[in-house]
């Protein structure tokens, strides 16, 4: 039994966070650390076993907002002090941060002129690369431009490139070698103050005293008192919003969204002496909104992904709970054939291989961390895709949250202000708004945010 995992409920707790994976881990932490007793529900075996367990960890800074990049900034600082943001000492039991650098290529859409003058503003080192950098500085990279993103199906995906591509360079990215551990290790630190986790018990209902939360029932027909309850069920959270009565006022929808993350082994090119001094170094963390791909590496393979162009289209999901965890052909070979096009010695295998799972993606892709109309009911959601990097953060943002509302603050009115222990960058919290006005083309962002 993982430490603070109980065998029975226990009737009261001072907060219930729904949830475990690397995001509810996170808060639930944050909120002992507050001196809260904190129960800890998630219907699956154990913890980060949902949308954490398919995430592909990177830890990124470019975000088209302000408060988007001073998040990622302030919590990659959290990531590589991981062992000093747990409160324990280094050891082989801890996720691990590799810094590899990120590169974002600058194609249209990308939104490397506005990262930069975001990044100046936070402090995030950069560096501008033209094409001949980045073919010098990344093996086997082709810096054709092919963009916009093509369906396999279009005539025009095989056309030869229109011009070259430079990039935007942040040597402090890179991501973490295991995520679902990242999410553990969040755990244990959290039992070690207290926090007990129930798992396998579904929650079915919300306990109301008057016009405010006052807990939750379980399937089993116990209930667990609290007078503060967090949503931090990741494809769920829509479900259970929904369940505890919450929404109507929100802005911003969430849905379930299943996504594949392909695995493919990285390209040899160690026999090109073109640039021999990077290859120890490997490929780094690559965003390809070009041609609607991202590559991180990994253990001698790259894991490929989407960035969710339109020319995709999106699998909606009414139940998360009947997603299939398997990757499938035709997304695999899209993928995959994109990765190839920017790196042409990768190979593509006949069968597909990676993994598939549900990601809680908001309209706008910017996650909701706030309060609701139902006093004691808060929400981190809208999460997956893009917030596991700051994961350190939702939780320290949610404490914060709730002893500043608890105490009578109205955050609607008067948006709390969260200054970085790290960076010292200043975070507007309210542009996490369940109720934030949606600008002007927010809902065609991707999951790059």
């Amino acid at each position: 039994m993982t430490a603070g995992q109980a065998d029975t409920p226990p009737s009261g707790a001072d907060a219930v966070v729904v949830g475990a994976g690397v995001i509810g881990a996170a808060v639930a932490l944050e909120l002992a650390r507050t001196g809260r007793r904190v129960v800890v529900v998630d219907k699956s075996s154990g913890v980060g076993h949902g949308s954490t367990s398919a995430s592909s960890a990177i830890i990124r800074f470019n975000y088209s907002t302000w408060d988007g990049v001073a998040t990622a900034w302030e919590s990659g600082h959290c990531w590589a002090r991981w062992a000093e943001h747990l409160g324990t000492v280094r050891g082989p039991g801890l996720a691990a941060f590799r810094r590899t650098g990120a590169v974002l290529l600058d194609a249209p859409g990308s939104g490397t002129a506005e990262a930069v003058a975001l990044f100046e503003r936070a402090g995030v080192p950069y560096e501008r690369w033209d094409a001949a950098t980045l073919r010098r500085r990344i093996p086997g990279i082709d810096t054709g431009r092919y963009g916009p993103p093509r369906s396999l199906l279009d005539d025009a995906f095989f056309s030869g490139p229109e011009g070259e591509l430079g990039a935007l360079f942040t040597p402090d990215a890179g991501f973490v070698d295991d995520p679902r551990l990242a999410a553990q290790n969040l755990a244990d630190a959290a039992a070690r103050i207290g926090v007990r986790f129930l798992f396998r018990r579904a929650v079915v209902g919300v306990l109301r005293g008057g016009d405010r939360v006052a807990g939750v029932r379980l399937a089993d027909g116990t209930t667990i008192t609290a007078p503060v309850v967090v949503n931090a069920a990741g494809p769920w959270s829509g479900g259970f919003n929904r369940t505890a009565g919450v929404g109507a006022e929100f802005t911003v929808g969430v849905r379930p969204l299943r996504q594949e993350v392909h695995q493919v082994a990285a390209p040899d090119h160690r026999a090109d002496a073109a640039a021999p001094e990077v290859y120890a170094a490997g490929i780094p963390v690559v965003a390809d909104v070009d041609l609607g791909t991202y590559l991180r590496p990994g253990g001698g393979h790259l894991l490929v992904g989407s960035t969710e162009p339109a020319c995709d289209p999106k699998e909606w999901l009414d139940d998360p709970d009947l997603c299939n965890p398997h990757p499938t052909p035709s997304r695999f070979d899209t993928q995959v054939t994109r990765a190839a096009r920017r790196f042409p010695l990768l190979r593509v295998p006949n069968r597909p291989t990676g993994i598939a799972g549900v990601y809680d993606a908001a309209d706008d892709w910017s996650p909701i961390y706030d309060r609701t109309d139902l006093a004691g009911f808060y929400v981190a959601m809208g999460t997956s895709g893009n917030q596991f990097k700051n994961a350190p953060l939702a939780g320290r943002f949610l404490a914060a949250l709730v002893d500043h509302v608890e105490a009578g603050h109205d955050h609607d009115r008067d948006p709390l202000r969260y200054t970085g222990a790290h960076t010292g960058v200043v975070i507007d919290v309210g542009a996490f708004s369940r109720k934030r006005p949606m600008a002007e083309g927010a809902a065609s962002r991707t999951v790059m945010g």
